[in-house]
């Protein structure tokens, strides 16, 4: 028989445990994120674990840097911003559109030629001067710093010219990976960490182009006016620097 006093005990420990929940969910919150197609991979596993660490929301749309500075100006209001460069958080840092200070390297992006069979690229990259191959993705060197980067690249060998009329560009490095999954393409250059887990190249053959090739794809996060003072978007931009954050970039092949 359940006495009174046990009751009182019980109906004390619900309390507490209704309290404490009233008060974790009191304090989470939800933060927008624009990030970049190239990052859309592991930003994927680093909100999981930022969602059971924090108690905090991530809602999160992925695009082409360009897009999304082209949408901030126009006033989207994102959040954050995860940018596949560096020149676009400082230029909307100038333009009063992010907190002055905010911006800090999240990570720096490496470039693979890729194709979906697995014996096409040799870790050389030589398939690029032997010419076998109808169409080359690349993503859109205005809007997508992988695109240009891919572009930086064939320059540096020497081969722009030799390969222009083959290339087909996406809108950004998800499409252009896109076109060689699909066969639409059977080479491209896409962003390591979409073909990349574990240490390895997943599917296909790859060259993981040289970074003396391009210039650095420096990655920069920002916190945009829309998350000024507000904790769940401070409590993500902290996160990202966090060990766990950084084993998660490393294991899909970003260096920093």
């Amino acid at each position: 028989m359940t006495r009174l006093t046990d009751l009182t005990g019980i109906v004390r420990w619900v309390g507490l445990v209704l309290g404490v929940a009233s008060a974790v969910a009191a304090s989470a919150a939800e933060v927008s994120v624009a990030v970049a197609s190239n990052f859309s991979a592991p930003m994927q596993a680093i909100v999981q674990a930022f969602e059971q660490d924090t108690g905090h929301k991530a809602v999160m749309a992925f695009g082409s840097t360009g897009s999304f500075h082209a949408q901030v100006l126009n006033g989207a209001p994102f959040q954050v911003l995860l940018a596949a460069d560096a020149t676009t958080p400082a230029q909307l840092e100038k333009a009063a559109l992010a907190v002055q200070g905010s911006r800090f390297i999240y990570a720096t992006g490496r470039l693979v030629l890729w194709s979906k069979q697995a014996a096409m690229v040799d870790d050389q990259g030589a398939v690029l001067r032997t010419g076998s191959f109808r169409k080359l993705a690349v993503a859109n060197p205005k809007l997508a710093p992988f695109g240009a980067a891919a572009l930086e690249t064939l320059t540096s060998l020497g081969l722009l010219a030799q390969v222009r009329d083959r290339l087909v560009e996406g809108q950004n490095i998800a499409q252009a990976h896109q076109f060689v999954a699909s066969g639409n393409a059977e080479l491209g250059f896409v962003a390591l960490s979409q073909v990349y887990a574990k240490g390895r190249i997943t599917e296909g053959s790859g060259w993981v182009v040289p970074a003396q090739l391009h210039r650095p794809i420096t990655q920069e996060a920002i916190l945009l006016n829309p998350g000024r003072d507000k904790p769940a978007a401070a409590a993500l931009l902290a996160y990202l620097q966090g060990a766990k954050a950084r084993g998660i970039m490393r294991a899909y092949g970003y260096e920093h």
